[in-house]
């Protein structure tokens, strides 16, 4: 087996993990080995087995449930100075490992080695920007009318459970834990069972800088195993889940049967609008970043290019030249900046909507139908002559693949910009100031852009409207999802009367 396999994979892992024979959950400071079926992982670059390790599965999950409430009640008896203090020292942790852990990420996922080395800054950006929010979340003193000091708490949950996506794993990790903690919550995180790595690593080096040994662990394994059995245990007391619409039912499912609250955040099919009075050259290389950074596998993607009638032949002529110039390549090679596809059932499921929007009648203005076979690559994809009412242009394809859409009016943009099932997010591109605050204004979704794309920070709320879920996952808002608020009242009267006689 060539190194590019599973020895580039295992010995990226093993950096963080010296000695380690197999891959296996992280628990109580502690890589533990599964019992349960293999899983087996694949080079998104050459489509070779990479290494295996077996499910963590029930057993797993409720090892880490205990070790989760040990942590949690010491994490919680700190003062919210001594914490953020600590998630100020994981960030200079993942500072510090920033190449190994980009190689890992780059290995395990198939995403550039520059994208990853960014994407690693950025969870160290997480934890520094929810570090100065540990002491300076709290409560309110509520003028009630009556001679009570009522005054409010902002308490945490005890221990979440995160579900976290395969294309964003090391992201995820930040975006999802660090405010988690920040607020004295312990966390149980569930990466997917392809991209379990870098999750593994981080939550070793949060335990160097100082977090306490349990309060994060990290479950490898499937969703319908590990997640459901984390899911079912009484331990667990709210769920965060990001990925598919049909995986975040059943998620909402399981956790309404113990009426515990959830967290998701799932597809999207974004409208990026075009009108003929935008800077068209920024326009079109925004429309690029907007759907083949990540080789397409993003949320938020606007893979659906509406472009006015009178600029939509220049626009994605522009677009389809930029598309040919990208340069599709092994994920480890600094010049790449798109590489692979991160698994085959993706691959497969780009290949065949690729297909259909031929079928349908589209124009493929870039790309191809017909594939390599090493590893897991697609071309930059610009279908054009495409109608909404396509497959294409319905539904999520999750890979570098843009459907434009022509349009004639404002009115009709914004229709056709929120008939879709999904509102995660979206764009316009125009000099018109007050247009595009009106379009900002109707189009349904949770982040929005101005003659921008894929802009995001953590101090952002993050979250989608309609089928692309609920709840907010950054910003403040985060801290008000993943803590509870008690109201106490306290009598300062010396006497004082009730309905039912003096207190």
């Amino acid at each position: 087996m060539e190194q590019s396999t599973v020895e580039g994979l295992f010995e990226a892992f093993a950096e963080f993990f010296p000695g380690a024979t197999e891959i296996g959950s992280y628990v109580g400071g502690r890589l533990i080995p599964g019992t349960g079926d293999e899983i087996q992982i694949y080079d998104p670059a050459s489509g070779e087995k990479s290494v295996s390790y077996r499910d963590g599965g029930a057993a797993c999950a409720q090892q880490a449930c205990v070790a989760a409430q040990e942590a949690q009640k010491k994490w919680w008896g700190m003062t919210h100075a001594a914490r953020g203090r600590i998630l100020y020292a994981v960030a200079a942790k993942v500072r510090e490992h920033n190449e190994p852990l980009a190689r890992l990420e780059a290995i395990s996922t198939g995403k550039p080695i520059r994208d990853s080395r960014r994407e690693a800054e950025m969870v160290a950006e997480m934890f520094e920007f929810y570090a100065g929010w540990a002491d300076k979340f709290y409560g309110h003193v509520i003028p009630v009318p009556t001679t009570h000091l009522n005054y409010t708490r902002r308490e945490p949950y005890g221990t979440i459970l995160h579900v976290a996506p395969w294309n964003i794993p090391m992201l995820s990790f930040g975006w999802q834990v660090a405010p988690t903690i920040a607020v004295g919550n312990a966390v149980l995180l569930k990466p997917s069972e392809l991209t379990p790595f870098t999750s593994l690593a981080i939550a070793m080096l949060a335990e160097r800088a100082g977090v306490p040994v349990g309060l994060i662990n990290v479950l490898a394994g499937y969703g319908h195993t590990t997640a459901q059995a984390a899911i079912a245990d009484h331990a667990v007391k709210k769920v965060v889940f990001v990925g598919s619409p049909a995986t975040g039912v059943r998620i909402a499912e399981a956790a309404a049967k113990r009426v515990i609250p959830c967290i998701l955040e799932l597809g999207g099919k974004s409208a990026n609008i075009v009108f003929d009075d935008a800077n068209l050259d920024q326009a079109a290389a925004g429309a690029q970043v907007a759907v083949f950074s990540g080789a397409g596998q993003s949320c938020t993607a606007g893979s659906r290019l509406l472009v006015h009638r009178k600029v939509y032949d220049e626009v994605v002529g522009k677009v389809a030249d930029g598309a040919r110039k990208l340069r599709v390549g092994h994920p480890l090679e600094n010049t790449t900046e798109i590489g692979p596809i991160n698994n085959r059932n993706q691959f497969e499921h780009i290949k065949r909507m690729i297909a259909r929007g031929v079928e349908e009648g589209a124009h493929l203005a870039a790309g191809t139908t017909k594939f390599g076979d090493e590893g897991y690559f697609v071309p930059p994809t610009l279908f054009t002559g495409v109608s909404n009412d396509m497959d294409i242009a319905r539904t999520e394809v999750f890979g570098p693949v843009i459907a434009a859409i022509p349009f004639e009016t404002e009115e009709e943009a914004i229709a056709i910009a929120n008939d879709n099932e999904f509102g995660l997010a979206g764009a316009v591109w125009t000099n018109d100031v007050a247009r595009a605050h009106r379009v900002a204004a109707q189009v349904d979704a949770g982040t929005f852009w101005i003659n921008s794309y894929r802009s995001i920070h953590v101090g952002s709320p993050f979250g989608g409207y309609k089928n692309s879920g609920y709840g907010r996952t950054s910003g403040i808002e985060a801290l008000y999802e993943y803590t509870q608020t008690k109201s106490v009242w306290v009598q300062t009267a010396a006497s004082a009367v009730t309905p039912f006689g003096r207190a």
